[in-house]
């Protein structure tokens, strides 16, 4: 019988920080040849770089193309700075962060690959920002509601008094929070809570004008949403990723493999 293989596994780097606009702290790392082309990897709500990124091989498959791959932590997530002030977490806020990381790296222009929150902060910063997205994979892409559907006031309560949770999309997105070791419960709360202060909605009116690789797991509610998101796009271009729900979506490698096609 033939010896398995073994499991090559990314490290992870200690963060280096650099600051918000507000003074706070965003945890950032970095892979691969400083000379590679750099992709922005940017996770999605409740996760982290390390969640969705190095843990799932992509990190792994990017360097391997040689791509030099700038991770971020962002606000209220990983080993960045939780504050609890819902205001904190507005959209605009999300896109001067990752403005930020770029000035910081001296990067101009990247590829980016955003899932979730953070592929709706992507198609943010590709319309308010163009010059420094050349083309763009926007994974599980919400169309600025699914948050909204968070109970706040029960979410508040379990998380400050252990009040058990009755409403089924509010237990989930707490499950997925407590999913991540170092989550800040509190301060994801006050996340959801701020997405719903101005425009979390992608205007299907202002789309980016980059390539732009849309993809969904088969099995996501969000699935039809994110099919009329794509075709908004003028070069936009969609892709069902086949059996996978919203929050294993990450890990397929039909979607790895349909990213890195369209990143080359």
């Amino acid at each position: 019988m033939d010896a398995v293989a073994p499991v090559v596994r990314t490290e992870m780097p200690p963060p280096s920080y650099i600051m918000s606009s507000e003074g706070y702290r965003l945890a950032t790392y970095q892979w691969g040849e400083p000379d590679g082309e750099p992709v922005l990897c940017v996770h999605g709500f409740a996760s982290s770089c390390r969640d969705n990124w190095v843990d799932t091989g992509w990190v792994r498959m990017l360097t391997t193309a040689g791509y030099r791959v700038i991770g971020v932590d962002q606000r209220g997530h990983g080993a960045s700075d939780k504050p609890d002030d819902a205001h904190a977490y507005s959209m605009a806020a999300f896109v001067a962060d990752l403005i930020a990381v770029l000035d910081t790296y001296l990067v101009h222009a990247v590829r980016y690959v955003g899932y979730s929150l953070g592929a709706r902060v992507g198609w943010q910063l590709a319309v308010d920002a163009p010059e420094h997205i050349s083309r763009a994979v926007l994974g599980g892409i919400p169309d600025g509601r699914p948050l909204g559907r968070l109970r706040i006031d029960q979410a508040r309560a379990y998380a400050e008094q252990g009040i058990p949770l009755s409403d089924a999309v509010t237990q989930n997105y707490v499950r997925l929070a407590e999913r991540v070791p170092d989550n800040d419960l509190r301060a994801l709360i006050a996340l959801a809570e701020g997405m719903r202060f101005g425009d979390a909605d992608p205007d299907p009116e202002r789309p980016p004008r980059q390539p732009v690789l849309f993809a969904t797991g088969s099995e996501d509610a969000i699935l039809e949403r994110s099919r009329i998101l794509a075709a908004t796009a003028p070069h936009g271009t969609f892709v069902e990723i086949p059996g996978r729900h919203h929050f294993n979506t990450p890990g397929s490698r039909a979607f790895r493999d349909a990213a890195l096609q369209f990143l080359e």
